[in-house]
């Protein structure tokens, strides 16, 4: 590696280290010389300058911490040395340009997409069968076992391949070979959620959850959808209904609902269930692609298991990333509010009025008291792995995730449970947990997640899928079969953050048309997990 130390931003006063740096080693970086005082290990940071304890640390040029100990030029930046401390904010008071990027190859490019009634276009054609209330958990999954065994035999689960292999002392190709190799429906996936929610909670959690639920249906990747009720619930069959109606007023999608109670026996209604839904998935399975604009593609930008290079490799890609796709009259949506603290006056200062503005700062200030109320903040957000890999402040963790968004106006700010309609990059609140947030993002209508990460995150959608772009090539190396694409070849400088950033793009193109499929949809990992705001009752 050419260069040992990089400095993110100009008004930076840390220097990144980009491989190991032993103690006493002396490393050149733009002409000075950098005596490492302790040892510096790759993702971490060194001071650039000697700082007095209340110093100011600078990192992709916003004050992302204060110092709390003397420390010295060349000593490596950690917990104890430094605490969290962001810019105060108090309201729009800026615009910011945007120098739109050149999309002339993209902008007659299209993807093959799945056509809804409401204009809407979906990457994948999905038939969801989900609970309004845990009550119905059980039923939801015996009506998985049914129809992932009977109607999708194709979809053999490898592990389960393995095991009779095991008890019948055969191999797994001769175990294989014995399986049918036909399968009823061939355009059609069919996908199964549960969740903790809908009653015992604050009626506002219920409200919420059909929201989002709501947003599930709407999503273009779902086709339609079978909705299992008990009854007494909160979050009761009308409430679910009319979050559905005021999303989308004119949608015509097959919404199947049956309420336990209302019907009787469990067994009535699993006949009921099975004969209905299965005569509607056939009907879903004729919906084929069909060429669409890249204007009609929604992406969720998310990052999960960061470390210190995921703010200068992957997230900056993703940057491109949603630049590119703003550029081109699709949406984007930038959520993980606590990893937005510190770099609220730009954010705010991209917004294209003063309203989208308010609102944002609103939710953000909302946000964090719910934390402080509850005894924290949201200077705890770091998890154990991310202060690991460097990034040991919640700011700077922020100032890295938020490379995400790129640099395009802001024309949008969303509640959690909102829905998306404006074309550009978006703000969804959502907190920083990997598949509260994932669930959030797909629930405002992204049919699409890139998904950053620097320590490895195997967690996939059911019904949208999860791009894994890696921040560094270790963790590709390492865990190959949950990373999709590699942006650590920025780190060795095999690659510009550009050039990653336009091979994403390539990819969300071919994996919209169906030509590939991500690593989380190749182990199945449809993870779903509401935000639940309130408490238990």
């Amino acid at each position: 590696m050419e260069n040992k130390l990089i400095k993110v931003n100009p008004k930076d006063n840390v220097l990144v280290a980009l491989a190991d740096v032993s103690q006493g080693e002396t490393v050149k970086f733009e002409g000075t010389d950098f005596t490492a005082q302790t040892l510096v290990k790759a993702k971490h940071k060194m001071a650039e300058i000697d700082f007095a304890p209340g110093d100011s640390i600078m990192m992709y040029g916003v004050l992302v911490g204060k110092a709390c100990l003397p420390i010295k030029k060349g000593e490596v930046i950690t917990t104890e040395n430094v605490k969290h401390q962001s810019e105060e904010v108090s309201g729009k008071n800026d615009t910011l340009g945007w120098n739109i990027p050149n999309v002339d190859r993209w902008k007659d490019r299209t993807f093959m997409g799945y056509h809804r009634a409401d204009g809407q276009v979906g990457t994948k054609n999905v038939w969801l069968f989900f609970p309004l209330v845990f009550c119905e958990n059980k039923n939801i999954e015996k009506l998985k076992e049914i129809f992932e065994n009977e109607l999708l035999p194709k979809k053999e689960d490898t592990y389960k391949r393995f095991l009779r292999s095991l008890i019948e002392e055969k191999s797994v190709e001769e175990v294989a070979a014995k399986e049918p190799d036909t399968h009823l429906l061939d355009n059609i996936e069919v996908k199964f959620i549960n969740h903790q929610g809908g009653c015992g909670g604050i009626r506002q959690d219920s409200e919420l959850l059909a929201k989002l639920l709501a947003g599930y249906v709407n999503n273009p990747n779902v086709a339609g959808a079978t909705v299992l009720s008990l009854g007494c619930q909160n979050l009761q069959i009308d409430i679910f209904r009319d979050a559905l109606r005021e999303m989308s007023p004119d949608s015509n999608k097959e919404v199947l609902i049956y309420e336990q109670q209302q019907i009787g026996t469990t067994d009535k209604m699993f006949q009921m269930v099975i004969k209905d839904s299965f005569e509607a998935i056939k009907r879903a399975n004729q919906i084929q692609r069909q060429p669409a604009p890249l204007s009609k593609l929604s992406i969720g930008l998310e990052c999960g298991g960061s470390d210190g290079f995921s703010g200068i490799s992957a997230n900056p890609a993703l940057g491109i990333v949603s630049d590119i796709f703003a550029a081109l009259g699709g949406k984007t949506i930038l959520a993980e509010f606590p990893e937005l603290c510190g770099v609220e006056q730009e954010l705010m200062n991209r917004c294209v009025d003063a309203e989208k503005a308010d609102k944002f700062l609103s939710l953000m200030k909302a946000f964090e008291k719910s934390v402080v109320d509850a005894g924290s903040g949201f200077d705890m957000n770091p998890s154990p792995g991310n202060i690991k890999d460097g990034l040991i402040t919640d700011a700077m963790k922020s100032a890295g995730a938020a490379k995400k968004g790129g640099t395009a106006p802001i024309v949008d700010v969303l509640d959690y449970g909102e829905y998306i309609s404006k074309p550009g990059l978006n703000l969804l609140n959502t907190p920083g947990n990997d598949a509260e947030c994932t669930t959030g993002l797909v629930g405002a209508g992204a049919t699409v997640v890139l998904f950053t990460t620097g320590l490895g995150n195997p967690m996939g959608n059911p019904i949208a899928p999860v791009v894994k772009i890696a921040s560094n090539t270790t963790v590709v190396e390492k865990m190959p079969d949950i990373i999709d694409i590699n942006a650590g070849t920025v780190i060795t400088g095999e690659k510009t953050i550009q050039e990653v950033g336009e091979e994403i793009v390539d990819y969300i193109i071919d994996l919209a048309s169906g030509l590939v499929e991500t690593k989380a949809d190749v182990l199945k990992q449809d993870v779903f997990i509401p935000w639940k705001r309130g408490v238990s009752l």
